[in-house]
């Protein structure tokens, strides 16, 4: 693999993309303190080195669902009876494929999936347990956390400014 040099503008420029990647170019070349053609070039650089993976907009849940009437988040740990590499990759298979599975981890120890799930209504939930879980010969035990409020969401990764930050492998 190659070696990757990350400078202090680079640094600043995914920290301020990951806040708000919505800002202008010019405004953006401003707070990292660069001209504008530059700050084109190395976000374009960023994103062709694979640090940056997508640019999306943030919905909230609580104000969809006050607008759809309803809205269930439930955080679901996952078992399964074979954790053969086969057996775990055709379960994260079948569940990634899924919109209603906001994320998807393999973790250790303890279950072997921790999904985080969004459901229309209970109904709805249970239709989607029914074809993930219930359905699935594999799936050994189930335990699914209902939300009753969400204290913090962030999708910011914090970036370490220091000189120790330079080579990314």
């Amino acid at each position: 693999m190659t070696e990757l040099e990350l400078d202090i503008i680079d640094l600043q420029l995914l920290d301020a993309l990951q806040q708000d990647a919505a800002i202008s170019n010019q405004a953006l070349a401003e707070r990292v303190h660069v001209s504008p053609p530059t700050c084109l070039r190395r976000t374009k650089r960023l994103r062709e080195l694979g640090l940056i993976e997508a640019q999306v907009a943030l919905l909230s849940s609580d104000a969809l669902a006050r607008l759809q009437g309803f809205g269930l988040t439930a955080l679901v740990e996952v078992s399964l009876e074979r954790q053969g590499a086969e057996a775990l990759d055709a379960f994260e298979a079948l569940v990634v494929a899924s919109d209603h599975v906001q994320q998807c981890w393999r973790v250790s120890p303890g279950p072997d999936f921790v999904l985080v799930v969004y459901a229309h209504d209970m109904p709805a939930y249970l239709a989607l347990a029914q074809r993930l879980f219930t359905s699935q010969a594999n799936v050994r035990n189930v335990k699914a956390y209902f939300a009753t409020k969400r204290s913090k969401f962030v999708t910011r990764i914090p970036i370490q400014k220091g000189p120790h930050l330079t080579h990314v492998q």
